[in-house]
């Protein structure tokens, strides 16, 4: 007979809703890797299958509802989540479906990462899909982690950056990390939002590649870090530093852009 586990976990549990990238650059593998990293344990539920390599997507089949919903709800049953991280969608269907699992935790932090074109140019967000991130998960989002062109779709008005990042804040997001490398800027600027304003600005030395799975990484830093307890500012500024470290450390193993090397740590 079966008891239940009432102790705390040793590690906090991360759930990470994404989908799967077969080159290990973005995607599950890139969570786990960056959950593992910040010392939380990933557990993963997969929203989509791709066929794509370090040069772009070639598809995209997300799964069903229910299957998404039942990988997500027997993990729930079984031990606490300390953090949920969203990454690609692929179809109202799957946002509607996630929508539905976070409602079943209102108080676990929601960390979404707006996957909403691939990282070799190749867009795949509709306007349906689009309206449906605003209406069923901007709401619940404690930190969304948008880049420049993402936050632009996703914003209802505003021409400049900021005004844009508020406009994503009024539409339920308690915090905004926007983030600066699709800029064309000398170096990167990322920008922290909440309560209305900007709360911090991060400058980071530009590198010269082009990264798989850049937002990925930092997203799922984020929210390992949010999972262990660490107030917002903190837990963004060291999710930055781990990123760039993982850029910096990457390769380039295919045709297309370099991979980040998430466990660079080990060699330190």
């Amino acid at each position: 007979m079966l008891t239940e586990n009432t102790a705390s976990p040793a590690v906090s549990v991360v759930m990470a809703l994404a989908g799967h990238d077969p080159s290990g650059g973005a995607g599950i593998q890139a969570d786990i890797e960056a959950i593992a990293s910040q010392g939380c344990r990933p557990v993963t539920v997969l929203t989509c299958l791709t066929v794509q390599d370090t040069c772009n997507v070639q598809r995209i089949e997300p799964l069903a509802d229910y299957l998404i919903e039942q990988q997500a709800e027997t993990l729930l049953a079984d031990m606490p989540i300390a953090a949920f991280k969203i990454g690609l969608l692929g179809s109202v269907d799957v946002v509607q479906a996630v929508h539905r699992i976070l409602l079943q935790a209102p108080d676990v932090p929601v960390i979404l990462d707006p996957v909403l074109a691939a990282g070799g140019g190749k867009g795949f967000a509709s306007d349906e899909l689009l309206g449906a991130i605003r209406e069923y998960l901007l709401p619940l989002t404690t930190l969304l982690t948008p880049n420049v062109p993402e936050a632009a779709q996703l914003a209802v008005r505003g021409a400049t950056q900021d005004e844009q990042a508020f406009s994503l804040l009024d539409q339920g997001c308690e915090y905004v990390l926007l983030t600066g490398t699709h800029a064309q800027t000398e170096r990167v600027e990322n920008a922290l939002y909440g309560d209305g304003k900007r709360l911090r600005t991060w400058m980071w030395e530009r590198l010269p590649e082009t990264y798989h799975g850049s937002g990925c990484t930092l997203a799922s830093a984020c929210a390992a870090n949010l999972a262990k307890g660490m107030e917002v500012s903190k837990a963004v500024a060291a999710a930055q530093a781990y990123t760039w470290g993982s850029l910096q450390a990457g390769c380039k193993l295919g045709r297309g852009q370099w991979l980040p090397d998430r466990l660079y740590w080990r060699q330190a």
